[in-house]
């Protein structure tokens, strides 16, 4: 991509409520660039950036990213408004601590409508326009828990990986239209995100799990105490769109990368006790 030198950029972001996201939203104010920034409901959290910034290049809006109508819709008001678009950022989603067993249908549902089914529906409003101009950047954010799994974590594992996977395909779909794409994969950031208002619980839980009990209130705990800094954090994804360089997976946190590299030795490891296994069971014609 070549990112805008002529004129303001355009960033459509989603998840701008707290944290990372409004930190995005701020910087992208200050440096005079274009912001659509979309929450689920009317946020006064936004309303706050015109205390710091000026805020005539926001278009706040209100969507459900679940609906696909709605997101369209939002895109639409995003062209209407500053008559392109350059970066698409998905930003949404929450936390949930529970074993797996302890997840109901519903909050699996949930899960997976934000974290999956709503960055699918920001692609397909926003990928048409990017292909067509051939150049863009999409940016969807996932955590290091997309790329390695722990105890108590597995449905938003389950999103994040998801997310992922989609997220890999589409760099490879997309290369030749010019559009970049860059999976976020963030530590432990200082953020409200393990607080009892951004991280969801089972509504039943059993005995059968007390170290995922106190894990939970072990993140709690964590609160305002993590490694991440979301300003750096902020700054840092900016500084890759704007160079159109790095890497698909942009590791944020030195807990992110030490969590990567546990990962890659422990499937080193896999892959070397399967080496003789995995080819018995080729087709003997092939």
């Amino acid at each position: 991509m070549s990112f805008p030198s002529d004129r303001p950029a355009t960033w459509f972001v989603t998840g701008t409520s707290r944290g990372p996201g409004l930190e995005l939203v701020t910087q992208l104010l200050q440096r005079g660039d274009n912001v659509a920034a979309t929450t689920r409901s009317t946020d006064r959290r936004l309303a706050a950036i015109g205390e710091r910034v000026d805020t005539t290049r926001l278009l706040p809006l209100t969507v459900d990213l679940r609906n696909e109508a709605a997101v369209k819709q939002a895109v639409d008001q995003t062209i209407g408004r500053f008559d392109n678009l350059d970066v698409v950022v998905s930003n949404a989603g929450y936390g949930f601590l529970a074993a797996v067993k302890e997840t109901s249908a519903r909050e699996v549902r949930d899960m997976l409508d934000v974290q999956v089914v709503g960055v699918w529906n920001v692609l397909r409003a926003t990928l048409p326009i990017l292909r067509e101009q051939k150049s863009g950047h999409v940016v969807n954010v996932s955590s290091i828990l997309g790329l390695t799994a722990v105890p108590g974590w597995g449905l938003y594992c389950a999103g994040k990986f998801a997310l992922e996977g989609l997220t890999e395909a589409l760099a490879a779909e997309v290369a030749d239209f010019g559009v970049k794409v860059t999976i976020v994969e963030p530590g432990y950031f200082r953020a409200d995100f393990l607080t009892k208002d951004s991280l969801a619980l089972p509504a039943d839980t059993t005995d059968a799990y007390p170290a995922i009990r106190e894990m939970t209130q072990g993140h709690l705990d964590l609160q305002g105490s993590q490694l991440g800094d979301p300003v750096k954090g902020a700054a840092a994804i900016i500084d890759q769109v704007v160079s159109g360089a790095g890497a698909l997976r942009q590791l944020l946190g030195s807990d992110a990368h030490a969590y990567a590299t546990a990962k890659v030795e422990a499937l080193r490891v896999n892959l070397d006790a399967t080496a003789q296994t995995a080819p018995t069971t080729d087709h003997p014609t092939a």
